[in-house]
């Protein structure tokens, strides 16, 4: 059993790796942001040095789509930044020997050729809708490198997960993601009669969507297996769909028989952004939820959770 502080435990990730079956065997702290600023460094330095957790798993941060990332490019850099040097070095500095930092696969180039080997981060451009984003992700898996290179003892490691989606995502078109936004784009057609739905772009730009719970599983597996797990470690599908492919999965599952239009005014972000799995399936580990399968789950929580509040 260790103790584990797990930050950001509100959000889609942490919540999710908190209430994954697996966590009954440790001791979890859990502290909301009121609890525990993390832009503050004093009182992150306090709060560690206070509850003494043997492994910090990191997810907090500032997240969203590509409306969000391109409407606050100051906020995602800048307190993203300030929140990973905070709580990396904060650990570090007060004799923490392990750290997962959760990262993105949005540290890719976006012209790099896919799939995303784990030795192409500052290898090229990065995509400009997600860019200051990109820039706070790469500085805390660089420091954790460092800090590993520095000093053995200190295993701070990265997990770079592929998009995800899930309980507890956001579904505000705004600040959402591509899956949920659809959902609900989707069944707002759906409800209201709509003939027609619309679609960033011409839908031909791939994506790969992990279904949270299963991040949240593998986040145990490496806990129970951290010291072979490497120091940067993508984790996905390994392989990828169209955007209009998950438009028609999620049209599927919801019942709505309309068509699909295209704005080729509207940005996409990269063409493809997909993981390579050769680390990940050398480590041992396999997601276990189908496309289908993940979308139905969403939808069931969209429809109990969200729409009922």
């Amino acid at each position: 059993m260790q103790k584990i502080l797990i930050t950001g435990s509100s959000g889609m990730v942490g919540r999710n790796i908190v209430e994954f079956e697996k966590s009954k065997k440790h001791v979890l702290l859990t502290p909301s942001s009121k609890d525990l600023n993390l832009l503050d460094r004093k009182l992150v330095d306090n709060y560690i040095k206070e509850t003494k957790p043997d492994i910090v798993i990191h997810c907090a941060g500032r997240v969203g789509g590509i409306q969000a990332n391109l409407a606050n490019p100051v906020a995602f850099l800048a307190e993203n930044t300030q929140i990973g040097l905070n709580i990396i070095m904060g650990s570090y500095e007060n004799g923490v020997k392990k750290f997962i930092n959760m990262s993105s696969s949005c540290m890719y180039p976006k012209n790099a050729i896919n799939p995303l080997k784990e030795e192409l981060i500052l290898k090229g451009e990065l995509e400009p809708t997600n860019e200051g984003y990109a820039i706070a992700k790469i500085t805390s898996t660089r420091l954790c490198e460092y800090i590993n290179r520095e000093n053995k003892e200190f295993q701070y490691k990265t997990i770079i997960p592929c998009n995800l989606y899930g309980r507890y995502d956001k579904f505000n078109p705004k600040d959402s993601h591509m899956l949920p936004a659809v959902i609900k784009k989707i069944y707002e057609a759906k409800v209201n009669n709509q003939n027609t739905v619309e679609i960033w772009g011409d839908g031909k730009a791939r994506r790969e969507f992990m279904y949270v719970e299963d991040l949240a599983d593998f986040t145990y597996f490496a806990l129970e297996n951290y010291e072979k797990m490497p120091q940067n470690i993508n984790v996905g599908l390994g392989h990828d769909y169209t955007i209009n492919e998950y438009y028609k999965a999620i049209a599927e599952v919801i019942g709505y028989k309309g068509n699909f239009t295209h704005d080729l005014s509207k940005p996409v972000g990269m063409k493809q952004k997909l993981i390579d799995d050769a680390e990940l399936k050398n480590f041992g580990w396999r997601y276990k939820t189908s496309l289908k399968d993940g979308i139905q789950k969403t939808y069931e929580y969209y429809l109990k959770e969200f729409l009922s509040e």
